[in-house]
């Protein structure tokens, strides 16, 4: 356990901080012994510390609580007179916040006290001013005797054991790989599953007896109860199903709840409805996060990639529950990070999945041509992506292929008995119609979600099979030399299905003023998330350059140098009969953006021509509106 003791000079954080160690049994580390000889100096003189002083100060305090979690923990005695320095001491969600509060007066008679310390009395009322008072922890006042002062705070801390720091609704597959995750963490949970009789009954007592050993979870299926059971801001996650659901839980909820308690939306809800959800809550009081989270069953037990949006505020009393739970990037550093606001969290999420859909349906057209057009089978088809998976290429989804085409079955694979009609939750759908809303070109990723459409008319498809009987030709090809060009053209692929994604990111975010930080985004995504890759490593110091994939230097060497190839193999798929729709918008998306005059200037003729709706002509004034009467 960490226990934090802050207020104003003069408050008694020392004494009763050492004080509140001894009767603890776990170490005391003052705040004030960890500050350079500059800032005591400035400090000893009267002159206010400025962030450049405090924010290394606070850093190197934080590595040393950092230090005492792993261990048995410490109490430290720190002004942390503002969230945004406590926000940097949030090392770990087991901190108990003790804040010393007394009147200017009494303090000041204490300084007056005071010899030998190097905090100038005269800094009182600036530290006062500075001082924000959080709605969290322990208030504690200053007027008893310090013994009193630390019998007044373990009996309190006594109270607070009692109840859990958090709790999360709905026991589905990520709930409960999320609740089990924070447990793992140390955090005290709460879990809660609704009953309904004979279809959910006892789910969330379930968790506990599938997973014996957990003193850290109180399991309900009665709100009032699971509620009352959470200490105070009340912090809670559903995994609920998007829509409705989630209002019907909100509105549950509400006559619970008190104002600066924090609901988080952790399922894959609508951006749109978040921005409403979060309006109503904000009138109520109530912190509303609405976060993207990603990485399957698997990466919420592990570490997932975590997008939080919404209120900033709520955010950051969640942040390190959420760091804590996450996965971590390449340099260690959680896969977490605030988004923005509004509901830009699920906004990214959204737009996530539907990279996602991209390339799973790049991966399934280059299987397909491997299996029917150069008729290879699954076993050689997975040694030829593990050795993609030494390349650029490696990503999760590859990975897992090559584990799906070598699982077999009674002597057959596996994958050949699985029926051929791609299932979908809405995602995909949502980004495709938001990049219509905002005139985003979207082709390449909309042709993932069309080709899942398409695959579930299974019926139609054995109809028109069976009466066209087109003829299809395979291997006429060069085997390793049509593997070569497929490499390259499933690389270009990917580059332009990520360029897409974050295109629409780039104009939803601009529109909505949300600023959001794309290398950022690519960072928290290089682990725990479905589309992790190699690719997103190298997109992360990318985007610190642009905010377009295809203006990079790399970017256009590359995509040059694979352009004949990806050309060279959908033209081959499509001539001996074989549909490659991301494949094949990819390099017609390609070949469009790079096309500096197009034959736009024929359509607005015919608009024109056949609805007066003007043009605007390549030499004369961009503003300028012109009509032609086309017959004359």
């Amino acid at each position: 356990m960490i226990v934090i003791v802050y207020g104003v000079t003069g408050c008694g954080k020392s004494t009763i901080g050492e004080l509140l160690a001894n009767k603890m049994g776990i170490p005391f580390l003052d705040a004030d012994d960890f500050h350079p000889k500059s800032n005591k100096t400035k400090m000893n003189a009267g002159i206010p510390l400025e962030d450049e002083d405090r924010i290394p100060w606070l850093q190197n305090v934080a590595g040393k609580l950092e230090d005492a979690a792993k261990e048995k923990g410490a109490v430290l005695a720190c002004s942390a007179l503002n969230e945004r320095y406590r926000n940097i001491l949030k090392v770990t969600s087991n901190i108990k916040w003790v804040l010393l509060d007394g009147n200017k007066s009494l303090v000041e008679r204490r300084l007056g006290e005071r010899v030998g310390h190097f905090m100038n009395p005269a800094l009182l009322a600036s530290q006062m001013e500075a001082l924000e008072v959080p709605d969290y922890g322990l208030k504690v006042a200053i007027d008893g005797s310090p013994e009193l002062i630390v019998q007044d705070i373990i009996k309190n801390f006594k109270n607070m054991e009692s109840k859990s720091n958090f709790g999360v609704i709905g026991m589905g597959v990520m709930g409960k790989s999320l609740a089990l995750n924070l447990a793992d963490n140390g955090v005290n949970l709460s879990i809660y599953n609704r009953f309904v009789s004979g279809k959910e009954e006892g789910i969330a007592a379930k968790v506990l007896e599938e997973n014996p050993g957990y003193n850290n979870i109180q399991p309900f299926e009665e709100i009032s109860a699971f509620v009352a059971s959470l200490s105070s801001p009340k912090s809670i996650l559903l995994m609920i199903p998007a829509g409705k659901a989630v209002d019907l839980q909100i509105q549950e909820l509400l006559p619970l709840l008190d104002a600066g308690d924090i609901i988080i939306d952790g399922g894959n809800s609508f951006y749109k409805d978040t921005i409403q959800r979060s309006a109503l809550l904000k009138e109520k009081g109530i912190l509303f996060v609405g976060t993207g989270v990603s990485g399957g069953e698997e990466g919420a037990r592990r570490g997932p990639s975590i997008m939080p949006g919404g209120d900033k505020e709520g955010f950051s009393k969640i942040e390190g529950y959420l760091k804590m739970i996450a996965a971590k990037d390449f340099q260690g550093n959680p896969c977490v990070t605030y988004v923005g606001p509004e509901g830009a969290g699920h906004f990214v999420k959204m737009v996530h999945n539907s990279i996602e859909y991209g390339e799973m349906q790049a991966i399934a057209e280059v299987y397909f041509l491997m299996r029917n057009y150069l008729k290879l089978d699954p076993i050689k088809i997975a040694s030829i992506f593990e050795k993609w998976m030494d390349s650029d290429l490696s990503s999760y989804l590859l990975e897992i292929t090559v584990d799906i085409l070598r699982k077999y079955e009674d002597g057959e694979p596996l994958i050949d008995k699985i029926l051929d009609q791609a299932a979908q939750k809405g995602t995909g759908g949502w980004s495709l119609n938001t990049a219509l809303e905002y005139g985003v070109p979207y082709g390449v990723l909309g042709e993932a979600v069309m080709a899942r459409n398409l695959s579930a008319r299974k019926g139609l498809r054995m109809i028109s099979s069976g009466l066209y009987d087109l003829e299809r030709f395979t291997g006429i090809e060069d085997v390793d030399n049509f593997l070569d060009k497929l490499q390259k053209a499933y690389q270009a692929t990917r580059i332009i299905n990520h360029e897409v994604g974050f295109s629409l990111m780039l104009e939803v975010s601009e529109k909505n003023h949300w600023a959001l930080n794309f290398s950022e985004i690519a960072r928290i995504w290089t682990s725990g998330c479905i589309i992790r890759s190699k690719l997103m490593e190298e997109l992360v110091d990318i985007f610190k350059e642009s905010n377009h994939i295809l203006l990079n230097y790399e970017a256009i060497t590359a995509l040059k140098s694979y352009q004949g190839d990806l050309s060279y193999v959908v033209g081959q798929a499509l001539q001996n009969g074989f549909a490659v729709p991301v494949l094949s918008n990819a390099i017609n998306y390609l070949l469009g953006v790079t096309t500096a005059n197009s034959p736009a200037n024929l359509i607005q003729a015919q608009r024109d021509y056949f609805g007066a709706h003007t043009y605007r002509r390549n030499d004369k004034d961009a503003d300028q509106a012109f009509h032609t009467n086309w017959k004359e």
